[in-house]
């Protein structure tokens, strides 16, 4: 519906979250085409930490309701999903503990 009304602004919440792999990866290809294409500026919610570094020109990490990592530009193109997780443990002061979204492909 959304890319019917051609909106400004795509609000994207764990849109993949209940997909398999192979689904979710297409989906986010689609997204990523009809983003691009409509000139759109999207908002994607993720625990994926692989998908949160693949796309999108910035990454905004929360904590407990806050910000603790903001990355956009250079830095967020070579961040890696170690590079992540050691920013997380740095600026929350806790140990990054959920395999889920570590492992998640």
């Amino acid at each position: 519906m959304a890319t019917i009304q051609k909106p400004k602004l795509l609000l994207l919440d764990e849109h993949t979250a209940a997909l398999d792999p192979k689904t979710a990866a297409k989906v986010l290809e689609i997204t990523d085409m009809l983003i691009k294409e409509h000139g759109l500026t999207a908002m994607m919610v993720t625990h994926n930490m692989r998908d949160a570094i693949n796309y999108g020109n910035r990454l905004i990490m929360m904590n407990e309701g806050r910000v603790i990592l903001n990355i956009s530009g250079e830095e967020k193109k070579n961040l890696t999903i170690e590079d992540l997780l050691h920013k997380f443990e740095e600026v929350s002061g806790t140990e990054f503990t959920n395999d889920t979204e570590i492992l998640s492909k």
